[in-house]
């Protein structure tokens, strides 16, 4: 429950902060978050049974935070991870190549700037993510770890950015 409290609070900032304000990014929000548990360790494994029941709980956590626009790479697990908030709010998914975060960088800066985005990557993709959107702090997500989810509110330079780190 702290958790969603902390997310709503985050939510509810952003709308305290002025028009005149240029923001690094163009997002009031964005919630980033590694794919769930994988069945195996194949290269485009889809999710487990566990993987499922936390895409299920992520769409149920972020139901209500108003999110526009859902990005996944091209690996079944992030579209499986975000598929269950995506049919809820009836948004597509988009894809951006897993190998190339600086394309994500590059739509997030080009996107609406009432834009609340849901971005589903990888463990080692999520450290540059973060750290391009103004987490100064270094990120490692272990192989073992499924259960980060990032809040981050961009302010108008990267070191003014808010970021909070949760467990879902």
């Amino acid at each position: 429950m702290r958790r969603v409290i902390l997310v709503v609070t985050l939510v509810c900032a952003t709308l305290t902060i002025g028009p005149g304000v240029s923001r690094a990014t163009a997002q009031q929000i964005v919630f980033l978050v590694r794919h769930a548990e994988r069945l195996d360790s194949s290269n485009d494994s889809p999710l487990s049974a566990d993987g499922r029941t936390r895409a299920a709980h992520l769409a149920q956590l972020l139901r209500d935070a108003r999110i526009t626009a859902i990005y996944v790479t091209e690996f079944r697990r992030t579209a499986e991870t975000a598929k269950p908030l995506a049919d809820l709010l009836k948004l597509p998914l988009i894809t951006t190549p897993a190998a190339d975060p600086g394309a994500l960088i590059s739509k997030l800066r080009s996107t609406d700037p009432h834009a609340r985005v849901l971005v589903v990557s990888h463990s080692d993709r999520l450290p540059i993510l973060l750290q391009d959107l103004g987490y100064p702090q270094e990120v490692t997500i272990p192989a073992s770890e499924y259960d980060d989810l990032f809040v981050v509110v961009p302010g108008d330079r990267p070191s003014t950015s808010v970021v909070a780190r949760l467990r879902y």
